[in-house]
């Protein structure tokens, strides 16, 4: 079954709600970069993060940054209105032991720092905010992002299950939020239904799809949209050219010089890139072109 990203109504609830079932994309991350167990848990939360946001996205992209001053570094998850993910772990050898049969990504992520949210919809601006992480657990921190940041009172489950031999078992998430027409009761009731039900990682692993787990928790509900997303990184020759472009025409004379063909890794997917002296050359030309064009 292909990863996918839905859009819930609860039916007799004044929330909405939105669940992500992402298992190949986790663990085409994990390939890629070689993610230790907590890495891949850490990473895989981030990702099931930033793609529930990014569920209303009609255009644009959302990255999540999280930084908590842990053994992992800054976490970075991205994703875009066409369901493509990416993400990347500074530190992705890091290995801590299972604490109570769980891999600790709160200790590994750790919570001295800052969850940010960054809004590109491919204006003029972008948008970002952020708040301090509270546990490093990346849910429980979305959470609190969104009811204090955003100003929307949320709830936030997310769940990646590593086989013993590093690769992903499961992954998926769902986040629900609530609609300014919930009452007291209906607050009450999620809190109490929320408290209840069993991590995302084990109804998942048990055959459950995330909307029967939705169904769980709300009973009746509608899926307003069910799309596709995939682990797809935006990474091309085209961008490398134009990043050696951007940083000048010295940079590039100091390249040329030293009369060598270079290569560039992308950080997100590990694709690289080789750039041979005389494609230097051409793009120090190209300098010149655009140059000559503003003067």
């Amino acid at each position: 079954m292909a990863d996918y990203l839905i859009r819930v109504l609860p039916k007799n609830f004044n929330f909405r709600a939105f669940g992500v079932y992402l298992p190949q994309c986790v663990e085409e991350a994990r390939r890629r970069q070689g993610l230790s167990p907590v890495a891949t848990a850490a990473l895989g939360r981030a990702l099931a993060g930033v793609a529930l946001l990014s569920a209303d996205l009609k255009f644009g992209k959302i990255l999540i940054q999280i930084n908590g001053g842990g053994p992992l570094g800054e976490i970075l998850a991205e994703a875009d209105y066409q369901g493509n993910l990416r993400g990347l772990v500074k530190n992705p050898q890091v290995h801590l032991p299972p604490e109570n049969k769980k891999l600790p990504v709160g200790k590994a992520v750790g919570k001295d720092g800052f969850i940010n949210i960054v809004r590109d919809y491919g204006l003029k601006e972008i948008y970002q905010s952020s708040s301090a992480l509270l546990s490093g657990e990346i849910a429980e921190d979305l959470a609190y992002y969104l009811t204090t940041s955003e100003q929307i009172p949320s709830a936030c489950a997310l769940g990646v299950l590593v086989n013993t031999d590093g690769s992903v078992i499961t992954a998926g998430g769902f986040l629900i939020q609530k609609l300014p027409e919930a009452n007291e009761a209906e607050i009450f009731y999620l809190e109490k239904r929320l408290s209840e039900i069993k991590p995302v990682t084990e109804y998942l692993s048990q055959g459950l799809k995330i909307e029967e787990i939705l169904q769980e928790i709300f009973g009746e509900i509608e899926i307003l949209e069910k799309r596709e997303i995939r682990y797809k990184c935006t990474c091309s020759l085209e961008r490398v050219e134009e990043a050696l472009i951007a940083l000048g025409k010295g940079e590039l004379v100091e390249m040329i010089k030293e009369g060598e063909p270079i290569e560039v890794t992308c950080e997100f997917c590990k694709e690289r890139y080789k750039i041979s002296l005389e494609r230097l050359k051409e793009l120090l030309e190209e300098i010149e072109r655009r140059k000559a064009c503003l003067d």
